[in-house]
């Protein structure tokens, strides 16, 4: 400890900490997030080096629990069949460690995606879990269940019929009530996934299963299908020690921003009633819309003032997430590949929200997002964003074609979603450095500060990230 700090008053002193620790735990929550979906926890270790050279801090990894291992299919991870032990088809409590402890000696923390509303639909919807084959298989192979577990005595069952809510299928989901109490059912018959009732035990198992994976090292959690939860289990599970140090940010997928039926149900009630992060899916709409024929991108220069963003410091933000392609619901929320790689420039290129990459390993789409975390243009942007974090944004052009920033004197973004090359005008008195090279990190283009008025180019359907060199 500094000698200096000795002599303050407490209340002085204490005070000059929470300064540091702001100033210190801020900054963090911007990092930029590799959500390594459906990857094997083995594969996300074996590229602890890469991650980290490309300049990701943090990584996004398939739900640590038990689930099915036939077929492998990916939202199979979303049906979990026991908490208390990692086992799937992508992984083990070892490799995840193992995966732990080699992203952490490059500097790079793990992010568990969790699955606590409901459970697996399997055995004619059945409610005991993990079920007897899987108790029967614990104690037939104790040595190997053991090094799999997180907590608990796997001598007994989970979870029974008394932990669940009525097996009713949602058909309503303007209805908030039977979102957060009834199932998440395919087409009829389909009996659904089983729904947890947060009783104390379940509450307490949930608890139990966080505290393990954070005793592990995980530094976040994502909390799926957030808006079936109640405010009152989520807040219950979710302690002030289980949540110190940890990045936690929910999953409530919307349509639109704060004038949507969705947003004022789910997404605007989690926000207000937890002090959780969220997906910004506001912000995901608003891009989409912008870069549209018919759009704007002038819509892009303040979000957050109209509406259609959340606030930088509650934000989870991304072009895309592992729902869109994967469910056939969401699928109208993919962009052309253009219009997302300027939707990546803009929310890697900002100064508000925590970035997501997504690479995906199921395939989906002709394996069009499998190696974009490594792509060039990804990589230079990440570079960028690690270049200008914690600079202050300040708008510098914005109509139908073009919005473009600066991020203090560090860097200037410009994104031009039309046809043809735009140049915009940058006003430079003490807002630039003069006489130094601005390069973008994705072609090498430079350009140089040297009058009051600066005109720079932005080629057509492209986006530019100018860092001072």
């Amino acid at each position: 400890m500094n000698k200096s700090l000795v002599n303050l008053s407490p209340r002085l002193f204490h005070l000059c900490t929470l300064l540091l620790f702001f100033c210190l735990a801020g900054p963090a929550k911007a990092d930029v997030i590799l959500h390594a979906f459906n990857w094997t926890y083995t594969d996300v270790k074996n590229k602890a080096t890469e991650i980290s050279n490309l300049g990701y801090k943090a990584v996004l990894v398939a739900p640590p629990l038990k689930s099915s291992k036939t077929g492998c299919q990916w939202w199979q991870r979303y049906q979990p069949q026991d908490w208390r032990v990692i086992d799937h088809c992508l992984g083990n409590k070892e490799s995840f460690v193992a995966m732990v402890n080699a992203l952490k000696a490059k500097g790079v923390v793990v992010y568990a995606d969790i699955v606590l509303n409901h459970m697996a639909n399997e055995r004619n919807g059945a409610t005991d879990f993990p079920g007897s084959a899987a108790l029967t298989d614990y104690a037939s192979n104790p040595t190997y269940w053991n090094k799999q577990k997180l907590f608990g005595n796997l001598d007994n069952g989970l979870l029974s019929s008394w932990d669940f809510h009525e097996a009713k299928c949602i058909s309503d989901y303007n209805n908030v009530w039977q979102v957060q109490n009834w199932r998440l059912c395919g087409a009829y018959p389909d009996k659904g996934l089983p729904d947890l009732n947060p009783n104390s035990y379940v509450v307490e198992s949930q608890r139990s299963y966080l505290q393990g994976l954070k005793n592990l090292g995980v530094k976040g959690f994502r909390v799926d299908a957030a808006k079936h939860m109640t405010n009152w289990h989520i807040n219950q599970i979710f302690t002030a020690s289980i949540k110190q140090g940890m990045h936690v940010f929910g999953e409530v997928i919307t349509s639109g921003g704060t004038n949507t039926s969705d947003y004022q149900n789910y997404l605007g009630p989690y926000l207000n009633g937890t002090d959780h992060d969220a997906y910004d899916f506001p912000l995901l709409n608003a891009m989409r819309n912008a870069l549209q024929p018919s759009g704007s991108m002038a819509a892009l220069d303040n979000p957050y003032a109209n509406g259609n963003a959340l606030a930088g410091d509650r934000a989870v933000t991304m072009p895309i997430t592992h729902d869109i392609p994967t469910n056939s619901g969401f699928r109208y929320l993919i962009m052309n590949s253009t219009d997302e790689h300027l939707a990546y420039a803009y929310v890697l290129g900002r100064r508000d929200g925590a970035p997501m990459v997504f690479s995906d390993k199921t395939g989906t789409d002709n394996n069009r997002w499998v190696d974009d975390y490594k792509q060039s243009d990804i990589k230079a942007m990440v570079k960028f964003h690690n270049r200008v974090k914690g600079q202050a944004q300040e708008s510098v052009w914005a109509d139908n074609c073009v919005v473009a920033f600066r991020r203090g004197k560090e860097g200037v973004v410009g994104i031009n979603k039309c046809g043809e090359e735009r140049w915009i005008k940058l006003n430079t008195n003490d807002k630039y450095y003069w006489y130094r090279n601005y390069v973008d990190t994705l072609t090498g283009d430079t350009f140089s500060i040297d009058a009051s008025v600066k005109w720079i180019r932005i080629p057509a359907r492209s986006a530019r990230l100018w860092a001072a060199s």
